[in-house]
């Protein structure tokens, strides 16, 4: 983690509870509200930061009374950090079927990795798979540019 002076810090372990993962994220949002997150940025944070507590609680710890989801987050003007760990079996994230292919689009699950890889900055999971750690740039260029001098549109790579 880059040398960040974090404006708020979360470091908690929850019970593996729907409700209760949702009042959370509630506090986090609050969190990045307060620290001037707005528009795209925000709402790539929220929805990723949902996908991996929904994660983590109904697939990790398949909603099991006596597991956990550990958390970790920290706010910052310029960044949110993400960590999330259940005490489930874990997964291959690299094994899961594109959710963009053909006949994959009517699927209503697994699209939460793949949500997660393009909204946030960086993600990588960890362990077993049962670790997602995600951090979010505020502001990020988006991946192409457009040269003013002769109207030429490229991707950077």
């Amino acid at each position: 983690m880059p040398d960040t002076i974090w404006t708020w810090v979360l470091e908690e372990r929850i019970p593996s509870s729907l409700p209760v993962a949702h009042a959370v994220l509630d506090r986090l949002l609050q969190a990045m509200n307060q620290a001037g997150w707005e528009g795209r940025d925000f709402f790539h944070v929220q929805m990723a930061s949902e996908e991996a507590l929904v994660n983590a609680v109904t697939h990790g710890n398949k909603e099991a009374a006596d597991k956990r989801v550990e958390l970790e987050f920290r706010v910052s003007p310029d960044q949110v950090y993400l960590r999330i760990k259940d005490e489930g079996d874990g997964f291959r994230p690299d094994d899961l079927p594109d959710p963009t292919c053909g006949d994959r689009l009517e699927c209503p699950h697994g699209r939460g990795v793949f949500l997660i890889r393009e909204m946030m900055s960086e993600s990588r999971y960890l362990g077993r798979g049962n670790e997602v750690e995600m951090l979010k740039r505020r502001h990020e260029a988006p991946p192409y540019s457009i040269d003013d001098d002769d109207d030429v549109f490229t991707i950077d790579d």
